[in-house]
């Protein structure tokens, strides 16, 4: 199957989109109030939003990989 190379440049992009988006809100929810528990521990909503944001970055990954090697196979 072939990608088209607008395709693959939007795949791309989307992938360095996500981890910008992703590396942003992995800080913002590291310094959260409510993502620890007064004891130090972390609370579910950090747990929750860890696993959502390490899924994210694992799809952004191989979405954008998919376009670099659609860009690169179209040159």
């Amino acid at each position: 199957m072939r990608i088209s190379k607008g395709t693959s440049w939007f795949l791309l992009a989307f992938g360095v989109w996500s981890w910008i988006i992703w590396i942003t809100f992995a800080k913002n929810l590291w310094a959260s109030d409510q993502s620890w528990a007064a004891d130090g521990s972390a609370t579910a909503y950090f747990v929750v939003h860890a696993v959502l944001t390490v899924v994210s970055f694992v799809l952004g990954t191989l979405i954008g990989l998919l376009g670099w090697r659609g860009v690169r196979a179209a040159s």
